[in-house]
């Protein structure tokens, strides 16, 4: 475990802060507060913070080609104009929103945004993940998961990413980047499901680096691990929090790692981890990736 500077990006507390993502031009932090219902912006260098409520719980978001944002709702896809703050719908959600909502999601390098569920009764593996492509939802696949998580692409883009948070396991799968294929899923991190022995926590939202190692959130074990493209864990960043739930990669030379967290907690917890809730930070040394946009 090597040593790491954590500090506080910005110190609102989020009952559910998800789905970071660093936009270069704007020198802006966009982030989401799931059950507060808000998206958020902070700009860094002078700390100016703006906020957007959403008619349904946002959970992950991408650049939009056009400008704004495109944000997953459970409701359904949305613009969101940074600018105006209008809301526009694109597509709505293809599910039943009174058992799932859409969860973790990442843009691919072809303008596609794919976006998991999480499958709320949690009595069944019965989460799905879908693409929105072009203003139209499709259905990748079905099942195998609860919790969808960590999706994330390798720097070449043949390689996908992607956690299911319920089982503790992390999986790779072949992309094919022309048409969208998804295939030949196998084990890529298996972490312990113990929680009396060897209890680490388990994989949150995730983000690749520009050397393609990738760098998972671990929801109850406060702590972020870098693992190698084979599953190998390469370091590990302690946090001053128990549950982080997702990373991303920015700052000028993108070698600022952001962490949100969730602060919707029990209270002993949050008595002994007084900074849960807030977006933290820490210099590392390796650059992120640039998201690429959502193009319609």
């Amino acid at each position: 475990m090597s040593g790491y500077d954590v500090k506080v990006a910005f110190d609102g507390a989020m009952q559910v802060g998800e789905g970071p993502l660093w936009i270069p031009a704007e020198k802006a932090l966009y982030w989401v507060d799931i059950d507060g219902l808000t998206v958020h912006r902070l700009l860094p260098g002078s700390g100016a913070h703006t906020s957007w409520i959403m008619t349904s719980e946002p959970s992950s978001l991408a650049p939009h080609a056009n400008g704004g944002l495109v944000v997953a709702t459970r409701a359904g896809f949305v613009h969101l104009d940074t600018g105006t703050g209008a809301a526009s719908d694109i597509a709505p959600s293809p599910f039943d929103r009174a058992k799932a909502r859409f969860n973790d999601g990442k843009p691919d390098a072809a303008g596609r945004f794919w976006v998991g569920t999480i499958y709320e009764p949690r009595d069944q593996p019965a989460a799905e993940m879908y693409v929105l492509e072009k203003g139209e939802v499709r259905l990748a696949w079905s099942g195998g998961m609860t919790n969808s998580n960590g999706l994330a692409f390798s720097p070449d883009n043949r390689t996908m990413y992607h956690a299911d948070t319920t089982s503790h396991r992390i999986t790779r799968y072949d992309f094919d980047l022309a048409t969208g294929a998804v295939s030949n899923q196998r084990e890529m991190r298996q972490f312990s499901m113990d929680k009396e022995n060897g209890y680490g926590g388990r994989p949150d939202g995730a983000a690749v680096d520009s050397e393609g190692n990738y760098w998972v959130a671990m929801f109850e074990g406060g702590r972020i691990v870098k693992l190698s493209p084979s599953g190998e864990v390469l370091d590990v960043i302690a946090l001053p929090v128990r549950c982080p739930t997702m990373v991303a990669f920015g700052g000028d030379d993108l070698r600022t790692l952001y962490i949100t967290t969730a602060g919707k907690r029990p209270a002993a917890e949050l008595e002994q981890y007084p900074l849960s809730g807030r977006v933290l930070s820490v210099r590392v040394p390796v650059a992120g990736l640039v998201q690429p946009a959502y193009r319609p």
